[in-house]
């Protein structure tokens, strides 16, 4: 019996040590999240040297706190808006830090906090044409244009016609920063009935980058390239359009609104 109580005791004594190693195994909790701002961006900045306000827009790819870019620059005078400039930094929480690759000898540096899909933040360029410019940044993550589009065009002579789209947006970036978009046309005109929207990288065929949409159709008379500005707000893409190479060329306008709400 002395034998049996004290074995009974040493098993107890061990149940209590396990339960206390689980307990705090159980505590340590899930590993830390992040905040996910992968996708495509818009920036805006505004030097406080000059007051030039520029355009940044591109593609943002996230591993845990690791955060990579591939951006294009558009209305200053010291970047080559055809020229790809890299980004790499880490997400602290909401805090961000990017800086760029050297473009021309001019190296960027962003720093922000992102909240709601938006950043706000400050910039400092060192070296080359921009060396010394500052100022700030702000930033909207765009959302994806996966929707029916339904518009009418308008041509240069005052005619219209009605389109109806079904587009997708590829979920991988372009090594360029821009989003291929693929998809299906209808048109209620003469010169052409349908279309077949063929996916590109910036700066050719269909893509988007930033709110900039770039649509090429290739119709049974012609190709219908149209250029455009995303809208968020009002779900829609406003540009102008160019028909070549059939027997109905032309230019116009053309206004292209999603039937649903994106999202990201």
């Amino acid at each position: 019996m002395k034998h049996l109580a004290d074995l009974l005791w040493l098993l107890l004594g061990v149940s209590l040590l396990c339960g206390c190693g689980g307990g705090g195994a159980r505590t340590s909790g899930p590993p830390p999240l992040f905040l996910d701002i992968a996708g495509n961006w818009q920036f805006s900045t505004t030097s406080t040297v000059s007051g030039t306000p520029v355009t940044i827009a591109g593609s943002i790819k996230q591993s845990g706190s690791s955060v990579r870019g591939a951006v294009h620059v558009d209305g200053s005078n010291c970047f080559d808006r055809l020229t790809t400039m890299g980004l790499t930094g880490t997400l602290t929480g909401s805090n961000i830090s990017l800086t760029s690759t050297s473009v021309a000898g001019q190296v960027t540096s962003f720093t922000g906090s992102i909240t709601d899909n938006t950043l706000t933040g400050t910039y400092t360029i060192n070296g080359g044409c921009a060396d010394g410019d500052r100022g700030n940044v702000t930033g909207i993550k765009i959302l994806t244009i996966a929707n029916t589009l339904n518009g009418t065009f308008t041509t240069s002579g005052g005619e219209t016609f009605d389109v109806a789209a079904d587009v997708a947006q590829e979920s991988r970036a372009s090594a360029e920063g821009s989003f291929g978009v693929t998809g299906t046309v209808t048109f209620s005109t003469s010169c052409f009935s349908s279309g077949t929207i063929t996916s590109g990288t910036f700066p050719s065929g269909s893509f988007i980058i930033g709110t900039s949409v770039a649509l090429e159709i290739e119709t049974g008379n012609g190709t219908v390239a149209f250029l455009g500005t995303l809208n968020q707000d009002k779900g829609e893409i406003s540009g102008d359009y160019t028909v070549f190479g059939g027997t109905c060329d032309q230019t116009g306008t053309a206004v292209l609104v999603a039937s649903s709400p994106w999202d990201y």
